[in-house]
């Protein structure tokens, strides 16, 4: 048997609303997770993020800042591409061909600084890690300057990149897990070039449509994951605020399900992985 990897699952989109949050919680609680990705431009986000940090946790966690530049959402200080309502964007607004020249580099910098900022001042300390809801963070228009905001207010946290381990596994994993990959060809050298760290790989990505059983999902997302590898998740309680704010609901409850059963240490031990 070789060695043990310790990866990284983590559970995206605290705060989003409460029956998200509370349900991460109940998972960190439960060492069901090492890693959560807190949005900071939600009203409830004061409120939750004192939540989280007084949640005890029996292993080691992670929090880091989920960078939020889409959605029904307003900036925290700047929007990129302004909208007439004032809410971020789609995320297919930042992928068009026009977006290049269209967004602002500049606001970019200001929101992703002002995003951090606000995660600082509510747990003290800057983020572990720096994502991006709906991994805009990969968009071409967005990289460049999502990394100088990073590098600037918070240089000893790591950025996710979305690529599998190999090369194979991008072709096995779906459309999904084939446009992050190709959206994270270059991501990580600019990262290493502003000396900030990448996860080495990472899983997660499926059809969220499908009805596919999340088991038999999460237990592929674990072969040939290297140590140190992220598990994207998105556990969560479906409630009117949730149902109001984002088109991923009932998928959250399975995910949960799973997570909070036996399916989760079972499948760890399996593929011979620990989140310790």
């Amino acid at each position: 048997m070789g060695a043990i990897r310790r990866i990284v699952l983590c559970a995206d989109d605290y705060a989003l609303a409460p029956g998200v949050s509370s349900a991460i919680r109940a998972l960190l609680s439960r060492g069901r997770l090492n890693a959560v990705s807190v949005m900071t431009v939600l009203p409830e986000f004061a409120v939750e993020a004192s939540s989280l940090a007084a949640t005890s946790t029996p292993i080691r966690i992670s929090v880091g800042l989920h960078v939020t530049l889409t959605g029904h959402f307003q900036p925290l200080q700047a929007n990129p591409l302004p909208t007439a309502n004032g809410c971020f964007p789609a995320l297919a607004q930042y992928l068009a061909p026009t977006a290049w020249w269209r967004i602002s580099r500049s606001l970019v910098e200001a929101e992703v600084g002002a995003q951090i900022e606000a995660f600082r001042k509510a747990f003290g300390r800057p983020p572990d890690f720096v994502d991006g809801h709906q991994h805009v963070q990969l968009a071409p228009g967005v990289r460049a300057a999502f990394l100088r905001a990073v590098a600037r207010a918070a240089p000893k946290a790591w950025v996710r990149q979305c690529a599998p381990a190999r090369l194979r596994s991008m072709f096995m994993g779906g459309r999904k897990t084939m446009a992050l990959a190709w959206f994270s060809c270059g991501f990580g050298l600019q990262a290493r070039l502003r000396g900030l760290a990448t996860n080495p790989a990472f899983a997660g990505a499926y059809d969220f449509s499908t009805g596919e059983d999340f088991g038999s999902l999460f237990a592929g997302f674990l072969v040939e994951l290297p140590d140190g590898g992220v598990v994207m998740c998105h556990p969560g309680f479906v409630d009117n605020e949730l149902r109001a704010r984002d088109s991923l609901t009932d998928r959250r409850e399975a995910e949960y399900a799973f997570l909070a059963g036996d399916g989760l240490p079972q499948a760890l031990k399996q593929a011979g992985a620990t989140l310790a």
